[in-house]
């Protein structure tokens, strides 16, 4: 268990009742409805499995839709549930059962952003939407906010219908420049919160990409989320010796993943999970989705074997997904 003295957050212990047959490598996201039912987003088998919020399974849809590089979801409102799939740069809406409502982007067709395929180093400018786009998030207004990250270096606001209004960004790491920006959130002010996950930072817009701040105590943020308190809950990824960081160069030693909980202004309120054994029930392997129910409970979604399953890496039956109940 992790706490503050007036935050705490435990396992909640083989939560997930997987169906007999069902597996998932990765979990790419997760979000939750206005009934909390619990939607985990899938590589490998890619799908979309719904649960209960006591974890008892629902149903699966998308089977026969989605790319094995599906990336973010996310739960509008009105109970829309958006689709992020980087492998066909798509954004996609649906229905809660699964029937597809509009569709972002142009299947199989990438932006022209200099992007080769082999690196972020190879991006030489902002595009049009996609270029391998990573996750979406609805504002007040009903306007939709894409992150574009893998091929692309922007984040283009939409209006409710998926009529493009604008985009801005450029690859780099100065103010309003991205290297991977991976996940997104849009407070209850209409501030746009971006994960700029190579440049180790979260950048805060005005609703229209006008740059307020950085916070920068955070490592490799993968995906951000407002709950109901205002809490803003960061999966942070886990830096593997050897890999690169945009702004603090190649790091020498191990930074485990981790989730952290900043108040509204960027203080950290509590951090749990980073531990050098992250195979173990409670701590992570490798942070990528996360959102919080309206109990407060928090779920974790992690890609362990893109990320973690290597060599001198962690068991191939590490955990993917966890849920942590708030106590306090």
């Amino acid at each position: 268990m992790a706490m503050t003295s007036k935050l705490a957050f435990e396992l909640v212990p083989n939560w997930e009742q997987l169906p007999p047959g069902y597996h998932h490598r990765d979990v790419c996201g997760v979000a939750v409805d206005s009934r909390d039912r619990v939607y985990v987003l899938t590589r490998d088998e890619a799908r979309v499995i719904v649960y209960e919020p006591d974890g008892r399974f629902v149903t699966s849809w998308g089977e026969d839709i989605f790319t094995p590089r599906t990336h973010g979801i996310t739960i509008g409102p009105n109970d829309e549930v958006y689709c992020v799939d980087d492998g066909n740069h798509t954004v996609r809406k649906f229905t809660t059962d699964g029937k597809l409502l509009l569709t972002l982007g142009t299947p199989g067709v990438a932006s022209d952003t200099g992007y080769d395929g082999s690196h972020l180093d190879t991006i030489l400018r902002g595009g049009p939407p996609f270029n391998r786009p990573t996750n979406l998030a609805v504002a007040p207004s009903g306007e939709l906010y894409v992150t574009d990250g893998y091929g692309n270096a922007r984040v283009h606001r939409f209006a409710p219908d998926g009529t493009l209004i604008q985009s801005w960004g450029q690859p780099g790491t100065g103010p309003g420049q991205f290297n991977l920006p991976h996940g997104i959130c849009v407070a209850a002010d209409g501030r746009v919160l971006v994960a700029d996950r190579e440049n180790d930072r979260v950048q805060v817009f005005s609703p229209v990409g006008e740059f307020i701040e950085q916070w920068t105590n955070v490592q490799r943020p993968t995906q951000i989320y407002i709950d109901g308190n205002g809490l803003i809950y960061v999966s942070e990824l886990w830096w593997r010796p050897g890999q690169r960081s945009y702004v603090h160069g190649v790091y020498k030693t191990s930074q485990p993943g981790r989730v952290s909980v900043f108040d509204s202004s960027g203080k950290v309120v509590l951090r749990w999970g980073a531990s050098d054994q992250p195979w173990e029930p409670g701590v992570f392997c490798a942070p990528h989705g996360i959102c919080v129910d309206s109990h407060g409970d928090v779920y974790v979604g992690e890609v362990t074997y893109t990320f973690g399953v290597k060599p001198g890496g962690v068991p191939e039956d590490c955990h993917t997904f966890q849920k942590f109940a708030r106590r306090g």
